[in-house]
């Protein structure tokens, strides 16, 4: 089994979002590095209290949409 966990920049707010569809994960943070060991920390528990299967990997998912000016 594995989780694909999604990070997304949200340029208006400064911070990348953490989400996934089959766990209620919904964590922030400025850094990239920070926000995924956020997530490697909480995932366990929200596994256990929403009774799904435990991952054999996490795949993260990077995206950061970017303005370019011509």
């Amino acid at each position: 089994m594995e989780y694909i966990i999604r990070l997304i920049w949200d340029e208006e707010s400064g911070v990348w979002i953490a989400t996934n569809d089959e766990i209620p994960l919904a964590l922030e943070s400025a850094s990239i590095e920070t926000l995924m060991d956020r997530v490697r920390k909480a995932i366990p528990e929200l596994i256990e209290l929403n009774h799904l299967q435990k991952p054999k990997s996490l795949f993260f998912l990077a995206e950061k949409h970017e303005e370019v000016l011509v």
